[in-house]
């Protein structure tokens, strides 16, 4: 990563033409070390697939990193599960009741036993919910359902959730990787050691830093997965997973490598790639608090100034499609019919005329947007520091290691900033968590300390309306508003991306960019 100070972005991108070396050149730089991370080739019974980082704790109900929610959803079995529109549908529970906005009954799939044989019965369900609730085990992730007041489990097939006050989110709260995984009763600490759930997979051992390894449930209670084996191997450099996917001595990876790696790789003749819409969600934030950003006229004049399609083709070798809402296409909340700011320098030019800022010795205005020292991202604000200067803005970039970055974005020092959600923003509870008045910071993740009362009001309204289609016009407007006022620009969603060997088939792949998809992975033959 470079270090702040180094503009050469700037000059090597020229609105982003940067050019990698290609990777047969890559070889040549990198360490015979970093080689023996994963140099033997897969056997015939074990998927290898890399993954950048290990897993912070297999407990789900502690574990909030992306690979500890992925690997667990493997593991685990929540209550609920999604659809390809995001939607909750059964997963645990077969069917479930909503007597009253507070109240919510679920019946659990008869028959589910633990990966040890345990039968699971809604005393664990409980359990694994009251541990989290009551401080049983030490976890920030006591906060996502802070709303419940008690669970109850009247018989062995039935848990009952009851409500402080409505709240729809419950639903997808409890489906998914933002879900919770069920543990068994009783089930303390150690089942971060030695995780034992009920899903299609279960757990064999783990290496802090070089591998996790997983083999099929042949006790799981849905459709069997068809591989025997997998082993998750820990390869923190991109290059070097490129290089063993090349080499034969690893089967798979998501999302992990460069657009422009993945573009060498398309045309090796063992390897495939898969791409697919995502939801991840990169995103310009504006500090409303600032003298000259509370003004709405200046970040629609930002808006039109930014012109967006040379990134996506050129930074991103297009492997992301433009963003109009925090939700992604594929939500059943989604409004279609979002105002978009297509590049404008010219209506730009005029809102910042009207918001009063003349051009002054070739400037209107200065401002400082912070990014982390990763490499595209520093790429970016240089392509829109370009951009905001044909209109008279000068951007001054300050770039910083990632938790001195995230530090001064989580305590409001900013003016401008970019960042991405990554599975927070695939339902639309996350109006509330990013932009009701009651979630400024430290409440919540209103960064912008932005506050409209008509977008409090819509957010409560849909929050404890238990209809959808009723929630969905609800939602429809806030996203109308929230473009019109812009304390967001959102930037662009993530496509998932697999590359994998010719040994491997039936790869599925959905917008979270879970690792469901091992679910349905076969070997296609025996190498």
């Amino acid at each position: 990563m470079k270090r702040h100070g180094d503009d050469r972005a700037t000059a090597v991108f020229a609105y982003g033409r940067a050019r990698r070396p290609p990777l047969h050149i890559l070889i040549l730089a990198i360490p015979i070390c970093l080689f023996l991370t994963c140099s033997r080739r897969p056997d015939r019974d074990t998927l290898v697939m890399i993954i950048e980082f290990s897993p912070t704790n297999l407990d789900p109900r502690v574990g909030l990193d992306a690979q500890s929610e992925r690997i667990d959803g493997l593991l685990f079995d929540n209550l609920l599960s999604r659809d390809e529109h995001l939607s909750v549908k059964p997963g645990l529970a077969d069917r479930w009741e909503i007597p009253d906005p507070k109240t919510y009954i679920f019946h659990l799939h008869p028959g589910v036993k633990f990966c040890d044989g345990r039968p699971l019965t809604s005393r664990d369900v409980k359990w694994s919910f009251d541990s989290l609730l009551q401080g049983k085990v030490h976890s920030t992730k006591g906060g996502a359902y802070r709303l419940v007041e008690k669970v109850d489990a009247p018989d062995d097939g039935t848990i009952i959730f009851h409500l402080k006050e409505p709240w729809a989110a419950l639903l997808w709260n409890l489906a998914g990787g933002e879900g919770m995984g069920i543990v068994p009763y009783g089930s303390g600490d150690e089942i971060s050691r030695n995780p034992i759930g009920s899903g299609p997979f279960r757990y064999v051992r783990a290496e802090q830093d070089k591998e996790v390894v997983i083999e099929r449930n042949d006790n799981y209670w849905g459709q069997k997965a068809k591989l025997t084996r997998v082993r998750f191997t820990v390869v923190p450099d991109a290059t070097t997973r490129a290089l063993e996917l090349r080499k034969g001595s690893a089967d798979l990876e998501g999302s992990a490598l460069t657009p422009d790696m993945e573009l060498t790789l398309q045309h090796e003749p063992a390897l495939r790639i898969m791409r697919g819409p995502g939801t991840r969600l990169a995103y310009m934030a504006f500090n409303l608090r600032d003298p000259i950003l509370k003004d709405v006229r200046v970040r629609q004049a930002i808006a039109y100034a930014l012109d967006r399609k040379p990134l996506i083709q050129y930074l991103w070798r297009d492997s992301v499609r433009l963003a109009a809402s925090v939700l992604p296409p594929e939500s059943w909340a989604y409004d279609p019919d979002v105002p978009q700011y297509l590049h404008d320098p010219e209506k730009a030019r005029q809102l910042l005329e009207a918001a009063g800022h003349p051009v002054v010795n070739g400037v209107r205005f200065h401002l400082t947007m912070k990014t982390s020292t990763e490499e595209s991202s520093r790429a970016m604000a240089a392509v829109f520091q370009q951009q905001l200067r044909e209109v008279g803005i000068a951007l001054d970039i300050r770039s910083f290691e990632p938790a001195t970055f995230l530090s001064d974005v989580m305590h409001g020092e900013f003016q401008v900033y970019s960042l991405r959600w990554l599975g927070g923003n695939e339902d639309p509870d996350i109006f509330e968590y990013a932009f009701h008045s009651a979630r400024i910071i430290p409440n919540g993740a209103n960064r912008q300390y932005y506050s409209n009362p008509r977008v409090d009001a819509l957010i409560d309204k849909a929050r404890a309306e238990i209809d959808q289609k009723a929630r969905k016009r609800d939602y429809a407007e806030l996203q109308k508003i929230l473009a019109e006022e812009l304390p967001y620009i959102n930037l662009w969603y993530f496509d998932n991306v697999v590359v994998f060997s010719k040994r491997v088939s039936n790869v599925q792949l959905n917008p979270s960019g879970n690792y469901d998809f091992l679910k349905t992975t076969e070997f296609t033959a025996k190498p």
